[in-house]
Order: structure tokens, then sequence, then C-alpha cells
């Protein structure tokens, strides 16, 4: 049986795993419980909740007499190490732009990856049937972006398929569409070349993704670049970080059918497999026969560009909710995330409750929170500070982002100025559709933490915007941050209608009444640009005296609940986030007030 292997790639929320369920179900693999299920590959609850594909997933579907095997990658930047590793498994790409939006900084991003390692792609223009598509103008773009991209002759001439992948529709014209997607099959078979591959040779497998099953354990999946895998075969793992060699087997051999995973005797050079029974198995090692041990070079992935601190939960509250809170747990949970994870890092500091933790954004670390809170850790987490980098004159240098930002014409201004203050450069400025305006600009990283909040805000909600990695530049000066301070818990207890109703004319709250509060703990913003301590948990003394007017129900304007990436974005440098499995809180790092005061007149 031949063989193909694709990847799809897109920028965010343009359909990529919409597209790869009808191909699963135009080829017929799907379970009947599974035909009516939407984005079927987001198996993982927080992609399922967000909209949005975390962990890249395999499936292989036979067409005819063709097996497929398809890679659905993320599409959002800061999981772009993800992407990066999954290129090294398969010989084209589907790039997948929207027929609106057109190319995206995440696409450019992923496409000059394809381009660079000499991928075949073929173009999919989605989404051809929304009201304001512009199938056209969107493959003209495209092609300007291959050209930008240094794109070879070959890569230049690529097959371009019309699809609508909600409706299970595709087709060569982008008004004469086929209630199937045969078009793009048929493409994928004509364009992408099958792997060369060497059966007779000696084994050598490249994996590039780590996955985890309770019953047999780690499970390394990757391309077989030569000979022949078989179960209980000897083998030397080698290369990777630091290039051991060590003498194991393959206990199980798997490979994709549909969803599933289907447990084989054997499997030839050029399909992707996965190979259970390696403890000690890394991204980017290479298992080969023992009689040739040749390791294979791993990409190089791009470095973070983003630090936080996590450190032991020392709050009042440890330890009521969460499952794991020790040092100890903390430690070995982020080292297991490195080992799958190659675009983090972790660092020990000198202290041996806290760890430094970097990567390619702001949503990269918090996926990582929210996935060990819902776990049962609990722990605290400081603001998020890009990391900065001395070039070979000394001169201090910061990542710059490339900022895209598509939104009302009447709110261009708004944007404009608020950027212009976190020292955003504008690059281009074209008109989308009647009402709508693209900008384009250059950023420092740190520019943008916070920021959203404040686009929603000034655009009414209409703003969209993706930024993506651009290069390292010199440091642009200072940014001012939050102009508000915080409102501060004064003391241990649960908070009061009585206390609540006369803090909230200092500024916005973020509780209701009885919810439990500790002295340090963030109880609201304050509208000025200091911290003031407020006693929520007053209560009004009983009196047997009464007076008209005086006892009337008091209103409280309502709380403000924040999620955890806003959260993350409103912490000062002196406060920090506290996670469990239950609750998110924000704090001072230093709880009591009189030291906070001492400190402060340190300081000066």
């Amino acid at each position: 049986m031949e063989i193909r292997n694709i990847a799809i790639i897109a920028h965010v929320d343009h359909g990529k795993t919409t597209l790869v369920d009808q191909l699963l179900k135009d080829a017929g693999v799907l379970r009947r419980s599974e035909v009516g299920v939407d984005r079927i590959m987001d198996s993982n609850d927080l992609e399922r909740e967000r909209g949005i594909t975390i962990l890249s997933k395999n499936t292989a579907v036979t067409y005819g007499d063709t097996r497929i095997n398809i890679v659905d990658t993320p599409g959002h930047a800061d999981f772009g190490g993800e992407v990066e590793r999954i290129l090294q498994m398969v010989d084209g790409v589907l790039l997948l732009v929207d027929a609106f939006e057109g190319c995206m900084p995440q696409t450019r991003f992923v496409l000059r990856k394809a381009l660079e390692l000499k991928k075949v792609p073929i173009v999919v223009v989605n989404k051809v049937d929304r009201a304001d598509a512009r199938p056209l103008e969107v493959v003209d773009e495209t092609l300007e972006l291959f050209i930008e991209l240094g794109a070879s002759a070959e890569q230049l001439d690529f097959p371009i398929v019309y699809a609508s992948a909600r409706e299970g529709m595709s087709g060569f014209e982008p008004d004469q569409l086929q209630d199937n997607m045969k078009p793009l099959f048929d493409t994928i078979l004509n364009s992408i070349p099958a792997p060369e591959h060497d059966v007779d040779a000696p084994l050598q497998i490249l994996f590039s993704t780590i996955d985890y099953d309770d019953y047999v354990g780690k499970i390394g999946v990757g391309r077989i670049e030569r000979g022949t895998a078989k179960r209980l075969q000897p083998i030397v793992l080698c290369g990777g970080v630091d290039n051991r060699e060590r003498l194991t087997k393959i206990t199980r051999l798997y490979r994709f059918e549909g969803l599933q995973r289907i447990e084989v005797e054997q499997v030839e050079a050029g399909d992707i497999v996965c190979v259970a029974g390696v403890e000690d198995l890394n991204v980017g090692e290479t298992a080969c026969d023992p009689s040739c041990i040749e390791p294979m070079p791993f990409v190089h992935i791009d470095e973070p560009t983003v630090a936080m601190l996590f450190m032991v939960n020392d709050s009042p509250f440890a330890g009521r909710e969460g499952k794991f809170v020790t040092s100890r747990n903390l430690r070995d949970r982020l080292m297991n995330e490195v080992k799958t994870n190659v675009s983090m890092r972790v660092e020990t500091t000198d202290t041996t409750d806290t760890f430094k933790v970097c990567g390619r954004g702001e949503l990269h670390l918090s996926i990582l929170i929210e996935t060990m809170r819902r776990e049962g850790y609990e722990f605290a987490v400081s603001k998020p500070k890009v990391i900065f980098h001395k070039d070979e004159n000394g001169q201090v240098t910061e990542p710059m982002e490339e900022l895209t930002i598509d939104v009302p014409q009447e709110f261009v201004g708004a944007v404009m100025d608020k950027l212009g203050q976190r020292k955003a450069e504008l690059l281009d400025m074209t008109a989308q559709g009647e009402n709508s305006t693209r900008l384009k600009f250059i950023v420092p990283a740190r520019g943008l933490m916070g920021y959203r909040s404040e686009l929603l805000t000034d655009t009414k909600g209409n703003g969209v915007m993706s930024h993506i990695f651009d290069s390292y530049a010199p440091y642009k000066g200072p940014i001012e941050e939050r102009k508000t301070g915080s409102l501060v818990a004064h003391e241990t207890g649960d908070t009061s209608s009585y206390g609540l109703f006369y803090a909230q004319d200092r500024g916005r709250l973020f509780f209701g009444a009885g919810i439990p509060v500790y002295e340090g703990e963030l109880v609201g913003e304050c509208s000025r640009a200091e911290d003031i301590v407020v006693n929520v948990c007053k209560k009004k003394h009983v009196t047997n005296m009464r007076a008209s007017g005086s006892d009337e129900a008091l209103r409280l304007t309502p709380a403000t609940y924040f999620t955890l990436e806003q959260c993350l974005e409103f912490v000062a440098d002196d406060e920090l986030v506290e996670l469990t499995p239950k609750s998110i809180r924000m704090r001072k790092r230093v709880l009591s007030k009189e030291q906070r005061m001492k400190l402060a007149a340190r300081e000066k």
C-alpha cells in the first residue's frame, strides 16, 4: 500500500480540526457514535473549552489504495515548538487559509518552517461560503507570502483547493464545489510525494512527539526513515539533547487507523509509528539498529521569550484544596513537562521552593498552569516577564512581536494611540472589506502584556488581535504598566455585604459577600495609582437603636471575576497568583501590611 504523510497548518480558528473531521467522515473511519461530534480531534478538555488545538494529533485514513497519515497541528504561535517537530514526520503540508482573513502571522511562521524543510505545499482556501469571502484575493496574498518567504520555483507552483470544511464541500473553483472531499483527496495523492524508503536498510526512527498511556507507559511517535520496525526488536536510542546511547527493545508497536492506535507486528519505512516500552525515551532521540548507530539531526526549536516563577503556595489557605502541595511535587511535575514540551525550559533558583519556567508566550505558560491545577497541584506564580538578551556588543536586546489587529474603522485611532504608548511601530495599514481595517505593528513583547483586555474595551469587543515572535531588537525603553493600584484585604475572614459596601467606592471589587479571604489577598482594583488596605470582613455592630432610612438594604456593585490569563496580566511585580484545583486568587508577595511598609521604607 502506498503512503502519504501530511500535516495541516493554519492560523487559529481557520478550520483545521473541522477539515480533519470531514476527511475522516469521507474516508468512512468514524464509528456511528462519532459521526455527529464536532472537532473530534480536540480530545483534551482544555482544547474543547477554548476551541483551540494545543497538542498535535495523529490520525490515518485509507483512500483507494493509499494510506494517508494526517497530523493536526496547533495554530497558535505559543505552541510553535509542537509544529516544528511535526514537520519532521511529513512530506507535505496542507496550508489552510480563511477565505476572508487570508494569511495571518501564525500562518507565516509555520509556512516559513515548512518551506525551509523543503515540504511540498497544497493551499486550501476554507470558508468560501462566507458572505464576505474573497477567495481569489486571498490566493494572490498567499502567493505574495510564498515569494516573500523565499519559496522555490516548485513550491510556488502550488495546487489550490477551495473548501467549506463545515459543510463537507470542496472543489477546484470557489463557485463549483462538490458535496465531498474527493478533490482534496485527489490533490493529496497527485501532489504529495510518497516517502522515500529503503525497507532493507538498518532501522532508523526519529521520535518527534511523546504520548502516554496508563497501561503501556510512555509512547514515542515518529516516522521510520529506513528499515523495518518489528515487535520485540532490539534497538539503540541515541541523539537527543544529551546524545547518550542505551540499548533497549520495542515492546509494542502501533500504527494509526482512524482515531485509534492498532497494535501490529511490523511496520516498514515511510510510515508513522508508535513505539511503547522505552521508559526513558525523550523527544528528538533516534532509534537505530544496534549494527548501525546513526542519530538523526533534530530540528532547531526557537528559544523561549517569557519567564515566570513557580513557587510553593505559602498562603494561610495553603493545603486546603490541593492534592500535590510540596516543592518535590512541583519540581517533579515541571521536570516531566520539559521531557515532552521541548520549547519550555525549567531552571532552579537559589531557593528550593521556587523554579523559573520559560516558555514561548503567556498562553503557552497559562495552559501548563491550568493543566497542573486540574491535576490537583497547588502553587503560586509570579507576573510573566520577557527574557532579555545581550548581543555581541553588550547591548541589551528584547523580543519583538509582529502584531496584527483587525478592527472597525472608527476604532483605529484609539488602537494606534494605546499601542504608541507601548512603543509599537506601525508597519502597514490596509482595508479589509467595507468597514474593517487591518493594522500591522512591530511591538516589544512586554508591551503586549495586559493589552488584550484594553483592546476589547477600546473597540467595544470588535477588535481581533494575533501576534508572533519576530526577532530580538535593542531595548526600547521603559513602558508604563498598570496605572491603578490594588485593594488589599485587611484581615482574614469572610467578606460581608457591610464591608464590601464601604470598600466599593475605592474601586471595582473581585468578590461578592460570604467569600473567605486572608490578610494580604487582593480583593479589588483601586481607582488610584496606589494600594489601599480595606476591611471587607467588617460587620455592622448590633444595637437596639433603629433609625428611619439607615437600615435599608445595601446595594453592591456586581463583582468582576477574572480568568487565569486576566489574573496573570493584572498582577504587579510585588504580587502573585495563587492556584489551587478549586480557586484562583491574587495576593501580595508579602502578606503583612507592616512588613510591606518596612520593605518600602528600606527601598527608599
